[in-house]
């Protein structure tokens, strides 16, 4: 975890605040449709290091329970891969 807040970014309006940059300020209450939906959800959240440039692969990030996932033989280890081309569930800006 050392590690993470080294890099973490704290806007000004943040800062006088007193709150860390690691939690979004807003958030949408979501309900889980089917087991698709979840492992959609679950994918978007181990690619998003890569999407943010803290990683080069979601296996890299060693904060993440992709590896559980990859012990428990449910992913491969290169799952994934690098940013592929266009989104993964959000709008770049």
């Amino acid at each position: 975890m050392t590690e993470c807040l080294q890099t973490e970014r704290i806007s000004n309006s943040r800062r006088t605040k007193g709150e860390r940059g690691v939690w979004q300020r807003r958030y949408w209450e979501l309900l889980i449709k089917d087991e698709n939906d979840f492992e959609r959800h679950v994918n978007y959240i181990h690619f998003n290091p890569v999407k943010h440039d803290y990683v080069q692969t979601p296996a890299d990030w060693p904060y993440s329970s992709i590896h559980q996932y990859i012990r428990n033989g449910i992913l491969q280890a290169d799952w994934a891969g690098a940013l592929p081309d266009g989104d993964f569930g959000e709008r770049r800006v």
